[in-house]
């Protein structure tokens, strides 16, 4: 069973949220919040699994709650993810979401397949971006740069270099297919994609999927 915690201030969408996800039979929605003070209070209480998060809320917002929330779980040696609900593709959150730690997000006029989907796969630990936010996430933080390449608010760092393959390995990473399913699409053992993945870690200084994604993106490697 996976355990979730449903965080939106809007009553009905919350509603709407919990009854599509307790008709699953491997979901167990353990809780529900209005804002982020409460979502921390309950993720800490109650132990979730995964945390299904609206960005714009009273009080903390989704980005505040879902850093403490990752920060909380990391200090108790707790696996625990969260995946970013929201109503607006062009919500400027989102990739502040994601670089606290969020798993990726969805919006909420998604299908109730690719929301389910989504869910599962976040729980996998797998990175998942909505289809039509993802060429808007890689603009975004390309914007983020000049036409040197460089951030100006870190100044200039040696850009990392990406192996053929690993390029490959994390464009198949940023479409969301698991370390399985990537061995099948390139025909190679599913531990040559794990040895893969921890050089690209290490090489773009990140410890995650989801960071190792979009800080490609960043710098255009992918």
């Amino acid at each position: 069973m996976i355990r979730i915690l449903v965080v939106d201030d809007h009553p009905i969408v919350r509603s709407g949220i919990v009854g599509l996800l307790e008709a699953e039979p491997d979901f167990d929605v353990v809780g529900e919040a209005v804002d982020g003070e409460t979502a921390l209070e309950l993720a800490a209480a109650l132990e979730p699994d995964l945390v299904l998060m609206d960005l714009r809320m009273p009080g903390m917002g989704g980005v505040e709650a879902t850093r403490r929330i990752l920060a909380d779980a990391l200090a108790a040696g707790a696996k625990r993810r969260v995946l970013v609900f929201t109503t607006y593709e062009s919500d400027d959150r989102i990739l502040a979401a994601i670089s606290a730690g969020a798993s990726g997000y969805l919006v909420k006029a998604a299908p109730a397949e690719e929301l389910l989907a989504g869910v599962r796969a976040a729980h996998a630990g797998q990175t998942v971006l909505a289809p039509a936010l993802a060429v808007q996430l890689a603009q975004a933080l390309r914007g983020q740069l000049d036409p040197a390449g460089v951030d100006a608010a870190r100044g200039p760092d040696p850009a990392p270099r990406l192996t053929a393959r690993e390029a490959e390995i994390l464009a198949l990473v940023a479409e969301g297919l698991s370390n399985p399913g990537i061995a099948e699409r390139l025909t190679i053992g599913e531990s040559t994609v794990k040895t893969h993945l921890l050089h690209i870690f290490e090489k773009l200084d990140v410890s995650d999927r989801t960071r190792a994604v979009t800080r490609a993106m960043e710098l255009g490697l992918i």
